[in-house]
């Protein structure tokens, strides 16, 4: 078993090298939002999509624009408002009249990385066209079905300040986001940097230099999509002990019956626990973490530090938790210190 785990270790430094590059090249553009970065290498990684919270102004799109071109993938964004249709997601199909037939429009979801921004402000409607396509990873337009490229990830953003004229995920949907991010503000020297770099650009673009700039600040393309389809199949080779397996379970169980984990103090405000899903994410996205540390095993720190944002929006609150003004986080925080660690 020792030479198998061996074995399996130095397949993962090999196969994960390129890692190292990626955000090598990501942080020529992003300052910081180093959680960010490593939580949208998850989702491409294991195939899921990822839902970040954070206020305008925080590098969102800058981050998994960047990360498109580092590993040259297709990017595209949609900004998401209550006019926005269902069409203008997916796309349609069109009469040709010089053909005499119907010619398919692929729309912008159509790529490896598709930016959601702000989608809480469109309908129902729009936001299921999007939802099945991360689920399906396929659009059906008129009578043909149409793969999506490969690797695809849904990155979508909401706004946690504003919220009226919006249109909140329902829960099963949210259910679909492998990981919910919080994203905080960059500390003191990182928004330094930040205020030092965007104003000489700024000034330079006003001022008409057209001066190009240097290789070194650019984020080059270091990897393929074809790598990030390799990785996946890398993740399954991952060691990951019972006992491991039974702490993912024992988190997951404990926020349906926190009673009978020992945490009767939560039953009150607990409504509704994680469904079989967290379950899932929590084993893919800890593969995922130790890959991006270049390890061939899975251990309980990478639970605990995926835990928070597979959790967060699988767990719900009662009436009196909002009341007592007790977050989803710190029930999240109070199951993590009371289940035991193997």
């Amino acid at each position: 078993m020792l030479n198998d785990v061996r074995a399996i270790n130095d397949l993962v430094k090999q196969e994960s090298a390129f890692v190292d590059g990626i955000l090598l090249e990501a942080r020529k553009a992003v300052v910081g939002q180093e959680t960010m970065i490593e939580r949208i290498l998850i989702g491409l990684f294991t195939g899921g999509h990822i839902l970040l919270e954070g206020v305008p102004g925080l590098a969102k799109t800058l981050t998994v624009k960047t990360l498109a071109s580092t590993i040259s993938a297709d990017f595209q964004r949609i900004q998401f408002t209550p006019d926005l249709l269902p069409a203008d997601v997916v796309g349609t199909t069109l009469y040709n009249q010089q053909q005499g037939a119907f010619t398919v429009k692929k729309g912008p979801v159509f790529a490896h990385l598709v930016l959601a921004d702000e989608i809480n402000r469109a309908p129902a409607k729009v936001q299921s066209a999007l939802l099945e396509a991360m689920q399906e990873q396929q659009v059906t337009l008129g009578d043909t079905t149409h793969p999506l490229p490969s690797p695809f990830m849904v990155m979508a953003t909401q706004n946690p300040i504003e919220q009226e004229g919006t249109y909140p995920l329902p829960e099963a949907q949210l259910d679909r986001f492998m990981l919910h991010v919080r994203v905080g503000y960059p500390t003191r020297d990182e928004e330094k940097d930040v205020m030092e770099k965007v104003s000489q650009l700024s000034l330079e673009e006003a001022s008409g230099e057209t001066q190009q700039k240097a290789p070194h600040q650019v984020p080059q393309p270091v990897a393929t999509p074809q790598q990030i389809l390799q990785a996946r199949g890398v993740l399954g080779q991952l060691y990951l002990d019972e006992k491991v397996k039974e702490y993912m379970l024992d988190v997951v169980l404990a926020t349906r019956d926190p009673a009978k984990a020992g945490l009767g103090e939560l039953s009150d405000m607990i409504a509704h626990g994680a469904s079989p899903r967290a379950s899932i994410a929590l084993n893919l996205a800890s593969r995922a973490h130790a890959f991006l540390r270049h390890r061939g095993y899975v251990t309980p720190e990478d639970v605990k530090a995926v835990g928070p944002d597979v959790l967060r929006h699988r767990v719900s609150r009662t009436y009196e938790a909002e009341a007592e003004e007790i977050t989803t986080d710190h029930l999240i925080r109070r199951i993590f210190e009371s289940v035991e660690v193997p």
